[in-house]
């Protein structure tokens, strides 16, 4: 040691820990900008591969092994100083630091990483059409990263010297009381759980409740809430412990679209109604748009009190509500021909008034011409 220390000072004229300590710094910075050049690298190769997963690994990895190069680079400084002076004693302070750091480094690396692989799974997914439940890919980030959290402060205490076993049981105790103070919090958390499991709904979906004034497109589902846009553009915040005492209806998830309607022919067309309804069978039957290999139903209804009622009921092949409509529109035009051209006539509301002593009413007298006139 004495040796060196002399050839530190005879060669650079400094003390041999300045020099060590300028080495540590020297090849910190030259590890550092190799590590750069090999990310560059890896990120060039990942990029020309199909899968996601070994970007988001090199971009969460950037940062957390340039700290970990700084962390090591400090511990072996703190060395050097420690062994030219003794009197600091700070060997166990500066192993707590250095484990305690490397494990943060390490839980910010699996946080980016699960973050980086939410991101791109779901931009890969839409630049492809791929339909998948954003929902999952979600749940799976959170409770990655909650997973994260958990193991990082179970070892961070463990490196300072807690009791891990007794801040668990003091966990345990402590979060019996905090259950009974914020079970509305709890409740929201496990109908949140639900919802991740079940999948009733999905971002995006349309979704309505019956029983609640609840409609909207789901935006964004977490632990606590759903956000709902509703169709006049204003957000609903829902809480998840809602959802499991409710009705909820996705639309969004229907295979068709039902058209139901009633059409009332007059009275007077009576004769026309079995032809009516055979052309209007056969119009759906033979039309584009609409799935026979669903129900469909044409059929003299009822007699009505001012119409004979043909009911239509079947399933159009889009499940798009604009599209519908259009559809809808072009079938109730077609009827309106059908009928027109069987010489019948849709039937309106109409009222027959018959006077108090049963007859009809007389029309008044004809006004005659003056002679001559």
């Amino acid at each position: 040691m004495q040796a060196v220390r002399e050839f530190f000072i005879q060669t650079f004229g400094i003390e041999a820990w300045l020099a060590m300590v300028l080495a540590i710094v020297v090849l910190a910075f030259v590890i550092t900008q190799v590590a750069r050049l090999v990310f560059n690298q890896f990120e060039k190769l990942a990029k020309r591969t199909h899968t996601h997963w070994d970007e988001a690994l090199i971009q969460a990895a950037r940062k957390p092994v340039h700290l970990i190069i700084g962390i090591v680079a400090l511990a072996w400084i703190a060395r050097v100083l420690q062994a030219h002076w003794p009197e600091l004693d700070m060997a166990e302070e500066v192993f707590q630091a250095r484990n305690v750091a490397v494990v943060l480094a390490v839980a910010w690396f699996f946080w980016h990483f699960f973050q980086q692989l939410t991101l791109s799974t779901i931009e890969r997914g839409r630049e492809a059409g791929q339909e998948f439940d954003v929902t999952t890919v979600y749940a799976l980030s959170k409770l990655g990263r909650l997973v994260v959290v958990i193991v990082s402060a179970i070892t961070v205490a463990h490196n300072l010297g807690l009791n891990v076993g007794a801040l668990l049981a003091l966990g345990g105790v402590g979060g019996l009381a905090v259950g009974l103070a914020a079970k509305d919090l709890l409740a929201n958390f496990f109908g949140g759980l639900t919802i991740y499991l079940d999948r009733p709904f999905s971002v995006g979906d349309w979704i309505r409740s019956p029983d609640k004034s609840i409609e909207g497109t789901v935006e964004y589902i977490s632990w606590r809430h759903t956000r709902v846009r509703a169709f006049n553009k204003n957000p609903i915040y829902v809480p998840n412990a809602v959802f499991t005492t409710i009705v909820v209806e996705n639309p969004s998830r229907m295979t068709h679209r039902r058209l139901k309607e009633t059409v009332g022919i007059r009275y007077d067309d009576f004769a026309q109604v079995e032809a009516i309804v055979t052309d209007i069978r056969t119009m759906l039957e033979q039309h584009k748009d609409i799935d026979n290999t669903q129900t469909l139903i044409v059929n003299f209804n009822a007699f009505a009190a001012s119409s004979l009622d043909i009911m239509i009921y079947t399933f159009t092949r889009t499940r798009n509500w604009v599209l519908f409509h259009g559809i809808k529109q072009d079938v109730l035009l077609t009827i309106g021909r059908i009928i027109e051209g069987h010489g019948a006539e849709i039937a309106f509301p109409t009222q027959t008034l018959h006077l108090a002593n049963g007859g009809p009413a007389e029309a008044p007298d004809a006004v005659s011409e003056p002679e001559g006139g």
